[in-house]
């Protein structure tokens, strides 16, 4: 069954080619042929009613106030942000280097320890005209993300976390597999003292998971970390890379450890983007997506969701990122969908629109812990993070009695739907200044161009 009719690209040359969405075994197929490589066909969505019951939650977009490029060849060439582009940035991602501590078989950024063929290590001063230039993009922006390689090995990055505090964005997170975090017990106290935010690699407890996914058991690691982010007060999202037959076992187990730990705050759950490092029998037809994680959750949780708990955030396509909102009291586990008809709030969370007063007065009175039927929030909590994305200022202390988890499907150059890239509200912030979407970035080639040019001491350019 037709789907509709959309551009992709080819994986091989990345030749831009018209595709389609089919209905195939209950799933949503992306399929497209290249006249120089042939068929490429990849599942895009694992249940393909819920994907066409979701669409309901497609929101008109929200322009930024700069644009970086003009359109010329047409999406996805022109990147970015373009004319063309249907969305602001919601998070603008910095990656600092691309040095890293570890060798992990899975990378999509594509990682080492080793030499890197086009390796490079950012200046702060670049960093501070990279935030600036997300500054002047969205006049007040939400939330930035500085990563890797492993950033946490840069030797200036406590100053660019600052230099990022300093231009009032609310959420500044560090993206790191925690190693640092673990061995260095100066580190968590710094970050407590910035405002910093831990974005924590965490694929699960499994030896077999540690050593497919990164390489080496870092499970130790990984609680020893949180263990002096709790001592700090630093506050913590746990990222899973998740792939098929390997731990998709472990989001249930995640979840729990996660919802008991006093300083983890949320789960992201991302289904390994098939770009860079991954498995070499990945099959594309075979990809695990959002509905598959939401699934997992509800299967080995029974007694706290269901999969109709879990929402698509408006401010992306639908398919892209859903989410759900708990609350717990060391005891009971009560999603947020349970208790208010989370349609009628949608706008709340819709391109950083800020609530107004009766949705507030209904949020602060269902967010509490009388609402959960407890006795107080599990732990503080300094931040919410929604489309990973600060609530305003207003909501906060009320966000901070909940726990939040997201499933987050990145594109890779198998899955990539221009229509979808469109409305992509993650950008890769580039030192020309150029605001990339994240899934063009690691998909058509700009990661490639962008290191490349960095490598060899030169100012990047768009790509051909």
């Amino acid at each position: 069954m037709g789907l509709g009719p959309t551009t992709s690209i080819c994986p091989r040359c990345r030749r831009v080619l018209d595709a389609e969405l089919i209905e195939r075994d209950g799933r949503v197929v992306l399929t497209r042929a290249c006249p120089e490589h042939g068929s490429f066909e990849a599942v895009v969505y694992g249940d393909a009613e819920r994907y066409r019951e979701i669409q309901r939650f497609d929101k008109p977009g929200e322009a930024p106030l700069q644009r970086q490029t003009e359109e010329a060849e047409g999406c996805p060439r022109d990147c970015g942000i373009c004319p063309a582009h249907a969305q602001h940035t919601c998070l603008g991602i910095i990656e600092v280097n691309t040095a890293c501590n570890l060798d992990c078989p899975i990378c999509f950024a594509d990682s080492g320890s080793g030499p890197q063929e086009h390796g490079f290590s950012l200046s702060l001063e670049q960093v501070e005209s990279m935030l600036d230039a997300f500054v002047r993009a969205e006049g007040e922006p939400e939330s930035v993300q500085l990563s890797g390689g492993e950033p946490s090995i840069h030797p200036q990055i406590l100053e660019m976390l600052r230099a990022a505090r300093a231009r009032g964005i609310p959420l500044v997170m560090l993206n790191t597999n925690g190693i640092r975090l673990a061995r260095d017990p100066r580190f968590a106290p710094a970050l407590a003292e910035i405002g910093v935010h831990v974005y924590l690699q965490f694929d699960g407890f499994d030896e077999a998971t540690q050593l497919a996914i990164r390489g080496r058991s870092l499970i130790e690691e990984k609680l020893r970390a949180l263990e002096r982010c709790a001592e700090a007060g630093v506050s913590v999202s746990l990222a899973a890379a998740v792939e098929r037959d390997l731990n998709e076992h472990e989001v249930g187990p995640i979840v729990r450890f996660g919802v008991e730990h006093p300083a983890v705050t949320g789960v992201f759950f991302q289904p390994v983007t098939h770009s860079g490092r991954f498995r070499a029998d990945a099959d594309p037809l075979e990809k695990l997506t959002n509905s598959d994680v939401i699934d997992a959750v509800a299967a080995q949780l029974p007694e706290w969701f269901r999969a109709d708990d879990f929402v698509p955030v408006p401010c992306c396509s639908p398919s892209c990122r859903s989410a759900t909102f708990a609350l717990y009291d060391g005891e009971d586990l009560v999603p947020l969908p349970r208790l208010v008809d989370v349609e009628q709030y949608l706008d709340y969370v819709s391109n950083r629109a800020v609530p107004d007063l009766d949705v507030r007065d209904a949020l602060e009175g269902l967010w509490s812990a009388k609402a959960a039927g407890g006795s107080g929030p599990v732990a503080e909590r300094l931040e919410c993070v929604a489309c990973a994305t600060a609530m305003p200022p207003e909501l906060r202390e009320v966000a901070a009695r909940g726990f939040m988890i997201v499933a987050q499907d990145f594109q890779d150059p198998y899955t990539l739907d221009v229509e979808k890239l469109r409305k992509c509200c993650v950008a890769e912030i580039v030192p020309d200044g150029r605001m990339i979407p994240f899934c063009a970035y690691n998909s058509v080639g700009y990661r490639e161009q962008v290191r490349e040019e960095l490598a060899a001491g030169g100012d990047p350019q768009p790509v051909a």
